[in-house]
């Protein structure tokens, strides 16, 4: 991971080599990571002990014999310090432009860390650690381990390995540096050495605890920011439970452990499957309480009948025609659908930028002109927060929806809180409440998102879907449309302020054909009965956000319950419901508009280099076909998304313009002309959300390209 090696795409890599702590990088956060790391090295060296310990018995006859075992084990994890603090000081260097004083200041804080937590745990080892002599005056768990049979039998293994299966050490590493000889130890009593090693692992074992116990004492307060330590170190913790655990499964089962883990984990997995830890993550605003809404074939096709769809297309045609009425009466307007692509922290950081900078150059024209804004995951992120800003702007709030601090702080991390809330609250505690729109709700990674999402924005979003309606009635703004996909059946969940059944108008046109596969149902429709139109915004921006593993999937209250995904899943780019909004108006838009232009705003470039197939080995033969559709997920959705566009010129009378803003990373690459191995090998901004120094200044600088100036003059030309 530290090399780049894992998870580059992802940004994992930076998550260790850039540490960021209350939303900066310094001595603090990197302390905090150098405290972790110390942590993780010593459960290196405790498990090894426990499980390799006894094969060296000479280590009983000698003082302090856990922390000369962990001076003689420590070749690995000096290999790996050393590697980390230079794939540190180089990232550094390369891509936070940091200068050598700032480099020096926070390599520090890891190495004075480190340093600190190690003497910590040295001194504790000093004073618990029992040698040979002062076990045999004195054996104070030995009646206590005799009555435990899991114990007995593994020390008795452990004992005929002590005997049998010793491994040849003549010399050994002690504390004055020097090698020196090991002692012969024939003459004590294998039973008795191996005594003073299960002794050692009995405080071992505390140690563990103490650091459980500590994880759970920081899940309580995860709502601080304080205790919101940087991913790496909450990554480091979680390694150091899994190590530990591993340990203590050797030190209680011995030889069986491997059977023992296993039986348990399926054991574990069989009740999860019958719901006993199954975690539900709510929408915050719907009332679970009250009975689930019906979510079958029937009540689909009911939801979706040619009544809702009428009711619905009526309601959005007085927005339509405010909107209209903002230009004047003998000029026929051009009408702009903004659709903006996922990415998560880089999409939603480009889409606010492209639309600060489109709607500034072209005098707030492009604000106007929009009716419609889709799209997917952290791009409507972006587009919503810019949407907000514009409307305090119009509400005549003292806000300026071009302040460069609005991008500060939607590129403002979202990962510590959400990656430690699912370490220290969600895998351990689940019992801190919160109380939204009278109902109560827990406090868990869900919330975790929704709060983050908040402050980033401002706390300007954080109401109801419903106290959008009237300002999207009467076209003070674009309207949202928002389409999380739904696990079950791969449907799309219509989340908007006005109704919009009619995004399956196209069913209208089968008369004599009943089995149509409907594609989704409005939101604020299906659940009327468990006060859908308070669903909270975030919420909703949340659920059409959902990356995996990071952001949880929602839970609905449906029967049977479904489960949200990200907006992504069906179309990244939102066009295709953009198509369905001008099919279901395109009547009323033919007689009232110009034509049409599409902004597509996506964070990568739609039309890029075709990549040459490199040797395949046997690995590779088994992973393609899973691997090439990932890879190319992107381009199944835009040869599709073309096919609808070219499909829409015969039925459509008037001209359709498209614009496509792009987030081309190997341009700004080119402009910099950086040497970098790492910028050359990833040169675009990481689907993460997080994102770092030189990740931003890309995304922001980017919208300068020939390509994309072009591209918004074009617009410029088109709204005049």
């Amino acid at each position: 991971m530290i090399t780049g090696n894992i998870g580059r795409y992802m940004g994992i890599p930076y998550l260790f080599l850039d540490p960021e702590y209350l939303n900066k990088v310094n001595f603090t956060s990197f302390f905090i990571v150098g405290i972790t790391t110390a942590g993780l090295t010593t459960a290196f060296h405790i498990t090894c002990y426990i499980t390799d310990g006894h094969r060296f018995s000479f280590i009983g006859a000698l003082p302090k014999p856990f922390t000369k075992f962990s001076l003689n084990n420590s070749l690995l994890p000096v290999i790996f310090l050393v590697l980390y603090l230079y794939e540190m000081i180089r990232f550094q260097l390369n891509n936070q432009y940091s200068t050598p004083h700032q480099v020096f200041i926070n390599i520090s804080g890891f190495i004075v860390g480190f340093i600190v937590m190690t003497l910590l745990f040295a001194v504790y080892f000093w004073f618990t650690n029992k040698d040979i002599f002062k076990y045999v005056v004195c054996r104070i768990d030995e009646k206590i381990k005799s009555n435990v049979q899991v114990t007995r039998a593994s020390a008795l293994k452990k004992l005929d390995i002590a005997r049998k299966k010793q491994v040849r050490v003549d010399n050994y590493l002690d504390y004055d540096g020097r090698f020196k000889k090991t002692d012969d130890t024939a003459f004590y009593d294998k039973a008795t050495v191996l005594q003073v090693f299960d002794q050692n692992h009995f405080n071992l074992i505390i140690i563990q605890l103490f650091i459980f116990v500590f994880v759970l004492i920081l899940g309580i307060f995860k709502d601080f920011a304080a205790f919101q330590l940087p991913v790496g170190a909450s990554f480091m913790i979680l390694l150091t439970i899994l190590m530990m655990i591993t340990g203590a499964f050797s030190y209680w089962f011995g030889g069986w452990s491997l059977s023992a883990g296993l039986v348990i984990f399926l054991f574990i997995n069989e009740l999860t499957g019958a719901g006993f830890f199954n975690k539900k993550y709510q929408a915050f605003g719907l009332d679970y309480k009250k009975e689930a809404a019906p979510y079958n074939i029937e009540n689909l096709r009911l939801l979706n009948d040619s009544t809702h769809i009428k009711a619905d297309q009526q309601l959005t045609l007085q927005a339509l025609q405010n909107w209209r009425n903002k230009f004047p009466a003998d000029k026929k307007p051009k009408m702009v659908f903004v659709c903006v692509s996922g990415g998560g922290k880089r999409a939603a950081l480009w889409s606010l930028n492209a639309l600060q900078t489109a709607d500034s150059l072209t005098n707030g024209a492009f604000f106007n002109h929009t009716m419609l804004i889709t799209g997917a995951s952290g791009g409507l992120i972006g587009a919503s927060y810019f949407r907000e800003l514009k409307l305090r702007e119009k509400l005549e709030e003292k806000i300026n929806p071009y302040n460069a601090i609005h991008r500060q702080k939607i590129s403002t991390d979202n990962l510590n809180p959400l990656i430690f809330s699912l370490l220290a609250n969600d895998l351990f505690v689940g019992f801190n409440k919160f109380e939204y729109a009278g109902i109560e709700y827990t406090r868990d990674r869900a919330y975790t998102f929704e709060d983050q999402l908040n402050q980033i924005t401002e706390k300007l979003m954080d109401k109801p879907v419903k106290a959008y309606l009237p300002y999207e009635l009467n076209a003070t703004i674009p309207m949202l449309i928002l389409t999380p996909t739904v696990v079950n059946d791969g449907r799309k969940i219509y989340i908007s302020a006005l109704p919009v059944a009619y995004m399956n108008s196209d069913l209208l046109n089968y008369d004599n054909y009943n089995n149509t596969k409907i594609s989704g149902v409005d939101f604020m429709t299906l659940f009327k009965n468990q006060q859908g139109d308070s669903l909270r915004f975030l919420s909703a921006l949340r659920m059409s956000a959902t990356f995996p593993y990071i952001t949880p999937t929602t839970t609905l209250p449906t029967e049977p319950p479904i489960e949200m995904m990200d907006a992504g899943i069906s179309d990244n780019f939102g066009l295709s419901d953009a198509m369905r909004f001008l099919y279901a108006f395109h009547g009323w838009i033919e007689e009232n508009t110009s034509g049409v232009v599409i902004v597509s705003i996506r964070d990568s470039p739609k039309v890029s280099s075709i990549k040459e197939k490199v040797g395949q080995t046997i690995l590779d033969s088994f992973s393609q076909p899973i691997s090439s559709v990932y890879n190319n997920f992107e381009n199944f959705q835009d040869i599709t998304s073309d096919n609808l566009f070219g499909y829409t010129k015969t039925w459509f009378r008037q001209p359709i313009d498209r614009i496509d803003v792009e987030y081309q990373a190997e341009t700004y690459v080119d402009i910099l002309n950086e040497m970098d191995s790492l910028r050359q090998t990833n040169a675009r901004a990481s689907l993460s959300w997080r994102l770092t120094m030189r990740e931003k200044i890309g995304l922001i600088e980017n919208i300068n390209t020939r390509k994309n100036k072009d591209e918004i003059l074009k617009l410029r030309e088109l709204l005049r």
